[in-house]
């Protein structure tokens, strides 16, 4: 019986509390489970490959996941699957407006290579409203972050913010 690999790929800029529950949750899934750290040329980074990868490692050792590993990436998503040998891409879902993009994105993998399938997890109903988009840009304007990242990522982001400068005038 073949192994299944799964990838959860994403730009964890930063990691939220909701990527952290589909992480713990499709690692059940899967025999491994690779979070893949990549890029997204449409989207502005706040953190480096580099440190994203550092802290998806870093909140991956806290959840004890022993059969998850993080790797980073900059291809086709179809591509770095075939290569790591993964048969499953685990993708999460919010809301209508995320799976409205997820359907195409699995629509086109699908045609890209059948043999690999894409699973759709919900987040969990306390999390959903979490997007690293908008915790970047509460924390950009002064906000409290902690109710969606963890103590130490909430450290590594406003400390960020106090070396991009923070917006707003009140």
């Amino acid at each position: 019986m073949s192994q299944r690999i799964g990838i959860y790929p994403g730009t964890f800029d930063p990691i939220t509390l909701g990527h952290a529950d589909i992480i713990r949750r499709g690692s059940k899934l899967v025999d491994t489970l690779i979070i893949g750290v990549t890029t997204n040329p449409s989207k502005n980074p706040m953190f480096s490959t580099e440190e994203r990868l550092a802290m998806v490692e870093r909140e991956v050792a806290a959840l004890g996941l022993d059969n998850v590993e993080v790797v980073g990436f900059n291809a086709l998503l179809v591509k770095f699957a075939r290569a790591k040998g993964a048969n499953v891409l685990v993708r999460g879902l919010r809301a209508v407006a995320d799976f409205e993009y997820e359907y195409q994105m699995a629509g086109m993998n699908q045609q890209l290579d059948h043999s690999i399938e894409t699973v759709f997890l919900m987040a969990d109903v306390s999390l959903q409203p979490i997007a690293s988009k908008l915790v970047k840009e509460i924390a950009l304007f002064g906000g409290d972050i902690t109710p969606f990242v963890s103590k130490v990522v909430c450290d590594d982001v406003i400390a960020r913010v106090e070396t991009l400068g923070q917006l707003g005038d009140y």
